[in-house]
């Protein structure tokens, strides 16, 4: 018997648990850096070292960071059913949950990439895109094609590149559980939308989401208790 497909889209509040930030809500990264100034195309041009530091600054939180329970939970799900985690979040905690597979939608935060690699169709030229750990980088940082090094992030003013792959993996999912996320944020926030006509919905925020439609759940608990709840229905 073929395993439950289960998509799990998930954004920041996965990840609060764990002391990251997260970005929209009160108190969040947006209230303390201006976006367009630090994560975008324009920012990148106009001051990129930055916009290196930045990063680099989340970098290091990073390194200190562990994977709480819901991201333990929801590599566990890998057990039962066949897991394809979507998400929003730019830190590897899902990766370090176990989680084996992961579809970055915004980019790795450990990740670097050659500022003039930047096509899609090839993959970023995937040899071209470096593991950097927890490591800085700083201007004047070059690849080996003469580039300066950007983070590996999909910046504000740039494509989703990754998303017909996501959208292709919910449209093929028995359940969709979506975990820390506003729905705010598109063209991620729609993905759900691609699901079957029966897979139910799941949505797992504290707050309350404005989304209107009849086929989403709303567990409203913060993310490692509405994660066990929720997989108790799932499974």
């Amino acid at each position: 018997m073929a395993k439950k497909r289960i998509a799990v889209l998930t954004g920041a509040g996965v990840s609060a648990e764990s002391g990251l930030k997260t970005y929209r809500d009160n108190g969040g990264m947006w209230n303390d850096y201006d976006p367009m100034v630090v994560a975008s195309v324009e920012g990148w041009r106009r001051d990129p070292a930055l916009v290196l530091d930045f990063y680099n600054q989340r970098r290091s939180e990073l390194k200190d960071c562990r994977p709480n329970e819901a991201h333990r939970l929801i590599a566990s799900l890998q057990d039962d059913c066949r897991v394809d985690v979507i998400t929003q979040n730019v830190d590897n905690l899902h990766e370090r949950a176990g989680s084996s597979c992961v579809v970055h939608l915004h980019g790795e935060l450990t990740k670097i990439r050659p500022e003039n690699c930047c096509n899609e169709s090839d993959n970023y030229s995937e040899q071209s895109v470096i593991d950097i750990g927890y490591d800085s980088v700083f201007l004047g940082d070059l690849a080996p094609n003469g580039a300066q090094y950007r983070p590996h992030i999909v910046f504000f003013g740039e494509a989703v590149p990754k998303m017909e792959r996501a959208i292709d993996i919910v449209s093929r999912a028995d359940a969709v559980m979506i975990v820390g996320t506003s729905l705010q944020v598109y063209p991620a926030a729609g993905l759900y939308r691609y699901a079957p006509g029966g897979a139910p919905i799941y949505l797992i925020d504290p707050a309350e989401v404005k989304v209107r439609d009849p086929r989403i759940r709303h567990i409203r608990k913060v993310a490692s208790e509405g994660v066990k709840e929720c997989l108790e229905l799932i499974k």
